[in-house]
């Protein structure tokens, strides 16, 4: 015989108190957790768990008694089925706050730092179309919606648009995403239409079959447009077919790319990239102090902040951070392209820049020559390996050290390194207080926390940046 499904548990009248880092709100019914989807603090909420551990639960809410008065409708179709945009049911004045609440949280628990001189979170000046990269996904597994019948054989099963949350092989299509400036969603449906009209096949990521695989546009404020299309088992003429349709169809691309991946992930850092027309980059520009402008080659391969007016607000702070005299040496970890490094440059006697990504390291040297910034060095290689004693010797000692690192935050060599150089002022930028704090902990032990400044580069999501100034305790 087979067991027997567990009962769902219901609570009644849960208050909602807090908002959890994936955006489900936090309620407790006597000692036990709940995490529950689309939930606000402030909500008064009956609640279903469908999954159960030993001390919390993740919840849905059945009936809703006392909406929050963070509470706003969601403006995307999309909203709660697609993965993006977690927080648009809460008011974008309530997003920042939580934001904020997550930095202090995670510096005073974690890090033991006292956070009465944090700034005000710097808000987005756009929270929707902020965006100027997008990544979409061709498949022929659709998600399928209540009422829709995978039997029925009229079903159109071809979608382009995002993955669903922990399904690698459904993508839910989208019809418009608030994400990113027009042309975006024209480029992305009129694309999927003339796919589908002509019969080109959608990437099957089961069976890898399938001649369309993604879709990438990135878009600047310089009003560059770059358009990517990567193709799986294609043949020449659906490529050709395709690429003189969108190159036909919309003259404003400044970039028309295409990729052949046949590989089983969908990466693309190690595949040829193929112009159709145009370069292979675009341009991206940010005036720095000095009424100078900074300019930035963004190839299809390049990582650039994707929010890029808010990118320019979180340079600033950086730099001025920084207090640059101008006689300094710097230390730009984890540099991408040279974005920041570039953007400082101008302000310090020499910028010393260290990446992982052999290629991002390439553009950075590019983006210093084709801004005629001759004071900037780059290395590649992972930072444990490359920032040792032999490199600070050969280099000099850094008056002040900018590091940003990926999520994951600094390596606990990289921390330790920090601690041996000892510059005067370190400048962390992080996408994630937690791991950040987890490095505060151990600064500390010679540096002193002198300025906390959040900054909000995604709205209705649950991501918020921190910039930090460390001064080295005398």
């Amino acid at each position: 015989m087979s067991r027997s499904a567990k009962k769902p548990k219901f609570f009644e009248n849960v208050s909602v108190i807090d908002i959890a880092e994936e955006g489900k709100g936090v309620g407790k019914a006597d000692d036990f957790v709940l995490f529950i989807e689309k939930a606000v603090p402030g909500d008064v909420a009956d609640v279903e768990v469908y999954r159960s551990k030993k001390n919390f639960g993740e919840a849905k809410i059945t009936k809703l008694i006392t909406p929050s008065e963070h509470r706003t409708p969601a403006f995307c179709e999309h909203f709660g089925t697609c993965g993006g945009c977690k927080w648009q049911h809460m008011t974008y004045a309530a997003q920042l706050q939580f934001k904020q609440k997550a930095v202090r949280d995670a510096l005073t628990r974690l890090a033991k730092i006292e956070v009465g001189h944090m700034d005000a979170i710097v808000p987005s000046p756009a929270d929707r179309y902020y965006r100027n990269k997008l990544e979409f996904t061709f498949s022929n597994k659709r998600w399928l919606f209540d009422g829709e019948s995978r039997d029925n054989e009229q079903l159109d099963m071809n979608a382009l648009g995002f993955h669903i949350p922990g399904r690698f092989d459904k993508i839910l299509n989208i019809n418009h995403c608030y994400l990113q400036a027009e042309p975006s969603n024209d480029l992305r449906n009129s694309i999927n239409a003339f796919a589908k009209e002509n019969g080109i096949s959608y990437y099957d990521v089961r069976q890898h079959t399938g001649a369309l695989r993604n879709l990438i546009i990135r878009t600047a404020l310089t009003g560059e447009i770059m358009v990517i299309v990567v193709f799986a088992h294609a043949t020449q003429e659906e490529i050709d077919l395709l690429m003189n349709y969108v190159d036909a169809a919309f003259p404003q691309i400044t970039s028309l790319l295409y990729i052949v991946n046949t590989k089983m992930n969908d990466t693309i850092f190690d595949q040829e990239v193929k112009a159709w027309r145009g370069p292979e980059f675009i341009h991206e520009e940010m005036p720095t102090a000095n009424g100078k402008v900074v300019r930035f080659r963004v190839g299809p391969k390049s990582f650039y902040q994707t929010n890029s007016i808010q990118a320019l607000r979180l340079y600033e702070i950086t730099r001025d951070f920084a207090e640059l005299k101008g006689d300094e040496l710097l230390y730009d970890l984890y540099t991408g392209a040279g974005t920041i490094a570039n953007f400082v440059a101008g302000h310090v006697r020499q910028v010393v820049g260290v990446e992982y990504v052999p290629s991002a390291i390439e553009d950075a040297k590019v983006n210093s020559e084709i801004n005629n910034i001759t004071n900037t060095k780059f290395y590649a290689g992972d930072m444990k390996d490359v920032l040792t004693p032999e490199f600070v010797a050969e280099h000099g000692k850094p008056d002040v050290i900018i590091t940003d690192p990926p999520r994951a935050g600094m390596h606990a060599d990289v921390v330790a390194r920090l601690m041996e150089i000892e510059a005067e002022k370190i400048v962390y930028v992080s996408c994630n207080a937690a791991t950040q704090a987890r490095d505060l902990l151990i600064l500390k032990e010679k540096y002193d926390t002198v300025k906390i400044q959040p900054v909000d580069m995604f709205p209705h999501t649950q991501h918020v940046e921190n910039v930090v100034l460390l001064k080295l305790r005398k």
